[in-house]
């Protein structure tokens, strides 16, 4: 199964903010078992429906609303202000979404005091942040590659069309895939790929996206940990409509007394792809992955200290990217206090270990990380 054949099925924008790996709170969104009942599928077929469906047009114009929710296992977070990621560790999020085009949408995230939107028209674009009564007016220059391509993360890492898309690039022979036909999400029938892993040494137990019965766009993604009888992860459509969006949702005008600032996206395309090719080959040359399928471990040079480093600053005192901000080192401290001190005949260390991930930092600084079990970590560390 190729990453590129579901490509086309998230939506390619940018966000105003990223919900993190862990965002603490119950499951809020279930799938109902009964009717009604779809036409049954393989699932080579509900694959090979879903992409036709979208390979000429793409995703149809919607409108809905998003709730991300998890219940991880993690230590007691920090209480971190603004709406940076690290905030959005801890509690549940909603996140609006209308999409006209690949050129035409908006994303809002509400809290209970502030917003923050980021609405794309064409060429241009706004991000509003009404917590430091901010609008940035966004240039998105043509023809460069950054049109989806923000410093932010995308909105599709918001939704279930993101994530359905990361693990459906895992369905092969690790995997073993059934379908359900009688689930329904926001109220609209949908069909359910399970996921299975097939190693042992995995901590998910299985993976559910549902897929709308008649448009086929990934709906809900449902992440089940070992031993869990509900999502440790979970992303998903309450609300969703496919129909075009009104105008004026695209639409944006600064509130009056707002600071304005203006960005062009894409203005040094040339330096940036050079400097993240020199990333990459840094990267390459120093990752090494321990184990196949659901049992890969990464491992990679790593100290405290790397961990505790806190991100490049803009002129105005906040992090990189629209809508950063938050201290990571107070993050670090927390996690790592809740770490289990580990040793064997690799060495020492200290082993962090949610629902879903476990993560061994060494003494002679590596980092080791995999939705694996404790002992899967330990094995991969004594592999140099």
């Amino acid at each position: 199964m190729r990453r590129g054949t579901f490509v086309r099925w998230g939506v390619p924008i940018a966000a105003a903010a990223v919900i993190g790996a862990a965002i603490g709170a119950g499951p809020v969104i279930a799938a109902v078992s009964g009717e009604p009942v779809l036409p049954e599928r393989t699932a080579q077929q509900l694959l090979a429906d879903a992409a036709a469906a979208t390979s000429k047009d793409g995703i149809p114009p919607m409108s809905g609303t998003v709730q991300q929710t998890a219940s991880l296992g993690l230590p007691a977070l920090p209480q971190i202000g603004g709406e940076s990621p690290l905030s959005l560790l801890s509690g549940s999020h909603e996140v609006k979404v209308w999409y006209g085009a690949a050129d035409k949408l908006r994303v809002a995230m509400p809290t209970q005091l502030n917003e923050t939107n980021l609405i794309v028209n064409g060429g241009q674009g706004w991000y509003w942040d009404s917590s430091t009564n901010t609008a940035t007016k966004l240039t998105i220059k043509a023809g460069t590659g950054q049109e989806h391509h923000l410093a932010t993360p995308r909105p599709t890492e918001l939704t279930p069309q993101q994530l359905a898309e990361q693990l459906l690039a895992n369905v092969d022979q690790h995997t073993a895939v059934r379908v359900i036909n009688t689930a329904e999400v926001a109220g609209r029938p949908a069909y359910q790929l399970v996921l299975t892993p097939k190693e042992e040494g995995s901590l998910v137990q299985e993976v559910r996206i549902a897929l709308d019965g008649e448009t086929y766009v990934p709906l809900q993604v449902q992440v089940y940990a070992k031993g869990s009888a509900e999502p440790a992860l979970q992303v998903g459509f309450t609300q969703v409509t496919f129909t075009p969006p009104a105008a004026e949702n695209f639409a944006f005008t600064p509130p009056a007394g707002a600071k304005v600032e203006e960005k062009t996206i894409g203005a040094d395309v040339g330096q940036g792809a050079e400097e993240h090719a020199e990333k990459a080959k840094d990267v390459a040359g120093t990752l090494k992955v321990v184990g196949d399928g659901w049992a890969t471990v990464a491992v990679v040079p790593f100290s405290q200290a790397d961990l505790a480093a806190k991100p490049a600053e803009t002129s105005s005192g906040s992090h990189e990217g629209l809508g950063g901000g938050g201290d990571p080192t107070a993050l670090v401290d927390s996690v790592l206090k809740s770490a289990t001190p580990v040793s064997g005949t690799w060495g020492s260390g200290k082993l962090i270990k949610t629902k879903l991930v476990t993560a061994l930092l060494t003494d002679d600084g590596r980092l080791l990380v995999g939705a694996v079990t404790p002992e899967e970590i330990t094995k991969a560390a004594g592999i140099k």
